[in-house]
């Protein structure tokens, strides 16, 4: 089992949250995070990429020659692949590029890379995360009360329209939602910011739910 200080938004550590022993795996689940990953990053392409097919190309179906004796190649038809302007032969088509990853490995994933975070000292437990006005200098002032000055990816229960405003214009910060928040989020960020309510949110996806000590 594992500890885990709680800041307030000030930086004043105000009580420690202890990490269950069945969220944390540092033995196995390599491959199941580079499923998620790959699924994660494969479901994130358009897959809107589209050519045209001889079928599709406009022009009628008039042989452009006859076929013998013009000491031309003979040629069928304008929408040829071979021709300037004509269709493409086996082209990109419209396609999905959705991969399925089933609960059991996602949950494995998810415990893997929170285990690695933990082990390299990478999370921190806030008490909330609250601003009164939808102002970038406020989150700016709880980096800075947080002492994080790069990258960092913020998990709170929800995100409420004003935190995700008030960060919006920080570079490399984001803000998710503990529902939502997948493996390649965590591993993207050297520094992971949960609130007291989104650790909680989060344990019906790593194992059982805990409490945390005053």
């Amino acid at each position: 089992m594992s500890s885990l200080r709680i800041y307030d938004m000030n930086g004043s550590e105000v009580g420690t949250f202890e990490v269950p022993a069945e969220w944390l795996v540092a033995n196995k689940g390599g491959q199941a995070v580079h499923d998620s990953v790959t699924a994660y990053l494969a479901g994130r392409r358009a897959g809107t990429a589209s050519t045209l097919s001889k079928s599709e190309v406009s022009g009628s179906g008039r042989k452009p020659w006859r076929q013998k004796g013009t000491g031309r190649a003979r040629a069928g038809y304008r929408q040829s692949p071979v021709w300037r302007g004509g269709s493409v032969a086996f082209g990109p088509r419209p396609r999905s590029f959705g991969m399925k990853v089933n609960k059991k490995v996602a949950r494995l994933a998810l415990q893997r890379v929170f285990s690695d975070l933990i082990a390299q000292g990478s999370v921190m437990v806030i008490d909330e995360l609250t601003l009164e006005e939808a102002r970038t200098r406020r989150f700016a002032a709880l980096l800075k009360a947080l002492k994080i000055a790069g990258a960092a990816l913020f998990v709170a229960d929800k995100v409420e329209e004003q935190i995700a405003r008030a960060a919006r214009n920080i570079p490399n910060v984001e803000v998710v939602a503990a529902r939502n928040v997948n493996a390649y989020q965590l591993m993207r960020y050297p520094v992971v910011v949960m609130t007291r309510a989104g650790i909680q949110d989060m344990a019906g996806r790593l194992g059982r739910k805990t409490e945390d000590k005053p």
